[in-house]
């Protein structure tokens, strides 16, 4: 996915005079040659991040159309502050993009760990945010961030689905267990290890790589009583809005995802998956557990 989104700011910068790129020392080598093209419009700031921000925020103001870029806990979480500030308060837009997602280096410890970073992005008003479930959805999804004019996160990820799934971002059903079946939605990376999970069950199977806006339409179209959530950031993240688009019917909600409880471990990613049962057989346990638990109706 990074390699994707360097080739894609790239092509960009050279078509498109109203882009701008903000880096913090994090893919520098690999924008060299676009830094060289275009010195006005690709600037690194070095290992600082609030100004990175800072310094997006006032290429937004002067009608540019910057993009911003680090690893995700640097991006969002350090940066949070100027993100409402000199961006939303500003009434100006722009794109974050961000590697490393929750724990793709969780060998480099908890500094690199941002599980939380679409949870900070949700405080926030009107913002698109873009999980992609494979390298090859990634130019798309950039390229429309890039021509709008409001503020998007575009959060890219080592992990990946083996096949990309393209669309606007409307929930995509994959497997359809017919009328009134528990309905499991997955975000971005996590639909191949959701598919396997429930591959003998009676579930519906729905793909976004667009949590925000959440598609409450098509999720009104497809659920029953039962929902499932599956993200691959802090678990509960779009419950609310599931929740809300639900709030009218009688519904049960599973929402899986990174836990809360602080792992105090380096781990690999796929470690880090397997803890917080976020791999086919954590997620099986979890889902099975979940319709199992369903309420018997009366009279039977």
């Amino acid at each position: 996915m990074r390699e994707r989104f360097v080739e894609t700011t790239t092509a960009l910068l050279a078509e498109d005079p109203r882009t701008a790129l903000v880096l913090a020392d994090i893919s520098a080598d690999a924008f060299a040659p676009a830094a060289y093209r275009h010195p006005d419009r690709v600037l690194n700031v070095g290992i600082r991040e609030q100004l990175l921000l800072g310094v997006t925020g006032g290429l937004a103001l002067t009608g540019l159309r910057p993009i911003a870029h680090s690893y995700a806990p640097f991006l969002i979480e350090r940066a949070y502050e100027q993100i409402k500030l000199d961006l939303d308060h500003q009434g100006v837009g722009a794109v974050l993009v961000s590697i490393g997602a929750s724990y793709d280096r969780a060998e480099s410890g908890r500094t690199h760990l941002s599980p939380a970073d679409v949870s900070l992005i949700d405080t926030l008003h009107g913002w698109t945010v873009h999980v992609p479930g494979h390298p090859d959805e990634v130019p798309a999804l950039l390229r429309d961030a890039v021509a709008g004019d409001g503020s998007a996160y575009l959060r890219l990820s080592t992990l990946r689905n083996a096949r990309p799934y393209g669309g606007d971002g409307a929930l995509r059903v994959l497997r359809d267990a017919g009328p009134g079946a528990p309905l499991l939605v997955a975000v971005g990376p996590v639909l191949d290890a959701a598919l396997a999970a429930v591959g003998d069950l009676g579930v519906t199977v729905a793909y976004t790589h667009r949590p925000r806006p959440f598609d409450t339409a098509g999720l009104r179209a497809l659920a029953g009583d039962a929902v499932v959530l599956v993200e691959p950031y802090l678990a509960g993240t779009s419950a609310r809005v599931v929740s809300a688009a639900l709030a009218d019917r009688p519904h049960r909600l599973l929402a899986l995802g990174v836990g809360r409880e602080e792992l105090r471990r380096y781990g690999s990613a796929e470690d880090h998956t397997r803890w917080h049962g976020l791999d086919a057989a954590g997620l099986r346990r979890s889902v099975a557990g979940f319709l199992d638990a369903a309420p018997v109706p009366a009279g039977r």
